[in-house]
């Protein structure tokens, strides 16, 4: 009795050791991302359009550690914003045939920076606390989490198409009260390389 557990434990030992090497251990995604915000203040909601990017370090077939940066930009007659996301997390991914879904949870930060030329109108970039009543620059800097999660298409063993990544992309700027969450929504699509 006592072989055959322990043929039976040896022979999982190395079903898992076998499925494990299935599993890549290293994930970079790059792409084009867009970003529909909401500044919030009595302000309309902005399209932004950019690229993002993500290593993801797999410790097992379904959990992962993702780590991913972005960067968008808006732009209308005189005005300019452009947007940097950094956001670390856990990933979750169900690895069962030629597409893979999966979640993901990143908390981190997001810059954000604005310039008002040429007409020089009085323009608010973002936040009650960064208003440009003529020419002028500025930045600030927010807490930021992405919620949310995608499917890939597995083509080859080390190429994967990202079809879409959609995310709660939530952002606190100007923060005075609970008020100031910025809501908004973030879709990615690319390629994935898997090492």
């Amino acid at each position: 009795m006592k072989r055959w557990a322990l043929l039976c434990g040896a022979m999982l030992l190395f079903a898992a050791a076998a499925s494990a090497q299935d599993t890549p251990r290293i994930e970079a995604f790059g792409g084009y991302s867009y970003v529909r915000v909401n500044p919030g203040f009595g302000i309309s909601g902005e399209n932004y359009n950019g690229g993002s990017g993500s290593v993801a370090f797999n410790l097992n077939s379904w959990l992962g550690v993702v780590g991913d940066v972005g960067g968008y930009h808006w732009s209308q007659s005189t005005l300019d914003a452009t947007a940097i996301t950094y956001l670390f997390g856990p990933k979750v991914s169900l690895r069962t045939g030629p597409i893979t879904p999966f979640v993901q949870t990143l908390f981190g930060g997001a810059r954000l920076s604005g310039t008002a030329n040429g007409g020089c109108g009085g323009a608010i970039v973002h936040s009650q606390q960064t208003i440009f009543g003529g020419c002028g620059s500025g930045s600030e800097n927010a807490f930021a989490m992405a919620l949310g999660g995608g499917l890939d298409w597995n083509a080859t063993k080390h190429i994967g198409v990202r079809l879409i990544q959609a995310e709660y992309l939530m952002t606190r700027f100007g923060v005075v009260d609970s008020a100031d969450t910025q809501n908004n929504a973030r879709i990615s699509a690319g390629v994935v390389f898997r090492f």
